[in-house]
C-alpha cells in the first residue's frame, strides 16, 4: 500500500495531504512518513486531542464538538477540512474515536469515525467519511486498526478518482 499511496498521490496532477489525528495519535503520520519519498506529496499532521485543540488548529466548532466529545462523523469531517486549511493541502485525511472503552461516555468498544476530504479551486470540497469498529481489540491495535484501514480508504479513493 504505501508504494500505491505514493505513486497515486504523485500523478497528475500531483496532489498534496495533510493529516488531522486524535484517536490514531500519530499512527497515520507514521505510516505516511514511513513511504520513501513521503515529503513530495505529504506536508504534515496535526494530532489534537483535546476538544480545545481541535476548534483552535482545525475549526471544529465547538457546540457540536461538546456534545458528542468530539467523536463524530461531523468532526471527523470539520477535522479534515481543518488539516486541509492548515497545511493548504489539497487533501485531507482525519480521525477521531476511542482507542478503549470508556464507561464515562457509555463506550463499550473502540471504534473511530473517519473523514477523507478533497478541496478543489471550484465548488464544494468532495468529503468521503465513515466508522470504523474495533471490537475486543486492545488500545494499540484499535489504533493501527483504524490507521491501516483509513490509509485502505485513501488509496481507494486515489485509484477510483486518478484513472
Amino acid at each position: 500500500m504505501p508504494l500505491e499511496l505514493k505513486e497515486l498521490m504523485l500523478r497528475t496532477p500531483r496532489l498534496t495531504l495533510g493529516v488531522a489525528e486524535s484517536m490514531t495519535c500519530g499512527w497515520l503520520q507514521a505510516r505516511i512518513g514511513s513511504i520513501s519519498g513521503a515529503s513530495e506529496f505529504f506536508l504534515g499532521g496535526l494530532t489534537a486531542y483535546s476538544i480545545e485543540q481541535k476548534v483552535n488548529h482545525l475549526g471544529v466548532k465547538r457546540k457540536h464538538a461538546s456534545a458528542v466529545n468530539a467523536v463524530s462523523a461531523t468532526v471527523a469531517e470539520e477535522m479534515a477540512i481543518g488539516a486541509c486549511r492548515f497545511f493548504k493541502s489539497d487533501l485531507g485525511l482525519a480521525t477521531t474515536g476511542y482507542a478503549e472503552p470508556d464507561s464515562k461516555f457509555g463506550v463499550r468498544e473502540p471504534f473511530a469515525f473517519w473523514a477523507l476530504v478533497e478541496v478543489r479551486l471550484e465548488g464544494e470540497p468532495i468529503i468521503f467519511n465513515g466508522r470504523i469498529d474495533c471490537a475486543k481489540a486492545s488500545r494499540i491495535e484499535a489504533q493501527r486498526r483504524v490507521a491501516d484501514a483509513v490509509l485502505g480508504e485513501l488509496v481507494r479513493y486515489l485509484a477510483k478518482s486518478r484513472l
